[in-house]
């Protein structure tokens, strides 16, 4: 059982911050029962020599996470069971899980598929509301979503703190860390346990000799200023002594783009642009989903055995995937001149520049671009094309390739920074 503090109608937090604990496997025990108190990992494909994407708390117990290689976890626990990853459950499951959160409170911040941040109102700043507000939603994912759904709850004055307590008692853990207690808890953590230090960052603080979360709570802002070499020093600083932080909100989309790692057959110029092309289209079908025009459109494909090459180029204003698709070949070209048509590892493309369809145009006035078809035409075809593959499924209508060619791409994946929305699962 989680440890609790008792309650104090004085105390208060600002916010209530929830971790889903080893959520895909944990949606897999809830699907299948008979896996249920096993050790499970979560895998991309069914090899040894693929990498844990998650383990069940049963896995956790022999050193298996996410990351480890299926080879040594056998070898670590000959007893586990490896299971094909299912995005698309996952992503369903993540929209239950909000669903049931706000039947309690509404969500301020998404920040992945297994995790998720609320700013608490006057009322429920108040400890005792906060902790009531917290055990509710435990008890209703257990009931209405699934009794393998466990999640890690944090309550803090801001969203870093809360965060950081939400991992500190695993699974199913309910942690306060409280202003007036500060740094309290947070002492019995290592450096790399608060989220923003990881490997490299932890040189650089011993460089300004702090080695313990102890060091790091008494150093000056400026040292840890120096520490990030700029604001986000700062922003740590105030973040660690429970100040209002400015990640609360989350950025409006700057970007929109797919990458994917070729599978070995895949790996040749031309099965590669076709991969390139198709994750194209699918950028181009969220950008209108999304209600933006692009203006520039970026190639980046690293190579099998050599650097990463990369070209891109400016466009006007657009959600045309036939217009897009004209330009990415002829960044191609550049590309595999750059590379000089060696095997490509992973092709990576993205929009940028990105503008609302709400905003009003600036027209030319003469037409340059050739196209017999006004640009109002072709985009409503794009709208069309992804109307198709919505209700037909993925490829039932596509620009430039077919089907078959690109028959072990395996599509939409989760990511750590982005959660696909389900319409992606077709495009």
């Amino acid at each position: 059982m989680p440890s609790e503090p008792a309650a104090d109608t004085q105390d208060l937090v600002d916010w209530l911050f929830l971790d889903l604990n080893s959520y895909f496997a944990s949606v897999e025990q809830q699907l299948r029962p008979e896996l249920r108190g096993r050790p499970i990992a979560v895998v991309p494909v069914d090899s040894d020599t693929t990498c844990a994407i998650a383990a069940s708390h049963e896995a956790k117990k022999f050193g298996i996470k996410t990351g480890t290689n299926i080879g040594e976890a056998r070898r670590r626990c000959p007893e586990l069971i490896t299971v094909m990853a299912s995005h698309d459950v996952y992503v369903e499951f993540h929209h239950k899980v909000i669903e049931e959160v706000e039947r309690h409170f509404p969500v301020q911040v998404i920040c992945s598929i297994d995790e998720m941040a609320c700013k608490l109102d006057a009322p429920r700043r108040h400890l005792s509301e906060a902790l009531d507000l917290a055990r509710r939603i435990k008890e209703g994912l257990r009931e209405r979503v699934g009794e393998c759904i466990t999640c890690s709850i944090g309550l803090a004055p801001n969203r870093f703190l809360a965060k950081v307590a939400s991992d500190m008692e695993k699974p199913n853990g309910l942690v306060v860390l409280r202003q007036q207690d500060l740094p309290g808890r947070l002492l019995e953590l290592e450096l790399r346990d608060l989220c923003g230090i990881g490997r490299r960052m932890e040189p650089r603080l011993r460089a300004c000799g702090i080695r313990t979360v102890a060091e790091l709570w008494a150093a000056e802002r400026e040292t840890l200023h120096r520490a990030w070499g700029g604001v986000c020093g700062d922003r740590f600083w105030h973040g660690l002594h429970g100040g209002a932080t400015e990640d609360d909100v989350p950025p409006a989309h700057r970007t929109i783009g797919h990458s994917h790692v070729l599978a070995p057959e895949l790996r040749t110029p031309p099965a590669a642009g076709v991969v390139a092309r198709r994750l194209l289209l699918k950028a181009a079908s969220r950008l209108r989903r999304m209600k933006y025009r692009a203006t520039h459109l970026h190639l980046s494909v690293r190579l099998e055995d050599g650097p990463r090459c990369e070209a891109q180029a400016k466009f006007e204003e657009g959600s045309d995937s036939i217009v897009m698709v004209r330009l990415l070949a002829k960044l191609w070209e550049r590309v595999m001149k750059q590379a000089r048509w060696q095997r490509a590892k992973k092709v990576s493309v993205t929009l940028f520049g990105l503008v609302s369809e709400a905003r009003p145009q600036q027209l030319e006035l003469f037409d340059l671009s050739g196209e017999a078809v006004p640009k109002e035409q072709r985009e409503h075809l794009s709208r069309v094309l992804d109307e198709i593959n919505q209700r037909h499924g993925r490829d039932s209508v596509v620009i430039g390739f077919t089907p078959d060619t690109v028959r072990t791409f395996s599509g939409t994946k989760i990511a750590f920074t982005r959660i696909p929305d389900r319409e992606e699962f077709k495009e």
